[in-house]
């Protein structure tokens, strides 16, 4: 009996359409992500922590001396990571380099692997919980570029001519299912 199913028809018809189910399964979820991580280590910007007081100045009067650059980058905005689909932790920051350009910097991230995760600068506010999970896509959004790696440091250039003006926050967008794998919110540096 079990020689005859298998010179069926029928059955080999099966077990292709299961054998193209499970390759499209593996493909749209990629499993292995859950138990791989990618860590990545690029070189951040030394910014003055909120905390480190200015240096006091010297010369004439602060109200005397004309503006001038700063000599080093200068931190925009910062904020620590919720997590919304997948536990994460760290600290996104915008930082304007030396020479004008803008970059949003990664600081210790740790979060979970997946396919297809996305860095955005968003104009939606971060809430807790599954409530903020989905809203990312909602407004306006600009895509920096796939995530480069689900742990470490990494910075991501932000487009030249960006209006930064109401992009509030920073989401890892998972862009196959639609979801954020977590959020930090920006506050000024």
């Amino acid at each position: 009996m079990p020689m005859r199913l298998l010179r069926a028809p029928l059955t080999w018809v099966a077990v292709t359409v299961l054998a193209l189910g499970a390759a499209v399964a593996l493909y749209w979820f990629q499993p292995w992500k859950l138990v791989t991580d990618t860590e990545v280590h690029e070189e951040l910007a030394a910014v003055p922590s909120a905390a480190t007081p200015a240096p006091p100045p010297s010369g004439p009067s602060p109200s005397a001396a004309p503006a001038s650059t700063p000599a080093g980058p200068v931190l925009l905005g910062s904020g620590e990571f919720v997590s919304h689909e997948h536990d994460t932790r760290g600290t996104a920051r915008i930082v304007r380099t030396v020479d004008g350009r803008h970059r949003l910097e990664l600081v210790g991230l740790d979060t979970s692997n997946g396919p297809d995760l996305q860095v955005w600068l968003t104009d939606q506010p971060v809430r807790t919980g599954p409530s903020g999970w989905h809203v990312f896509d909602d407004g306006r959004h600009v895509a920096l570029g796939p995530l480069k790696g689900n742990r470490g440091d990494q910075a991501y250039p932000i487009p030249a001519g960006t209006d930064l003006a109401g992009l509030t926050s920073v989401s890892i967008w998972c862009e196959r299912f639609a979801v954020s794998f977590g959020a930090a919110a920006l506050a000024g540096g």
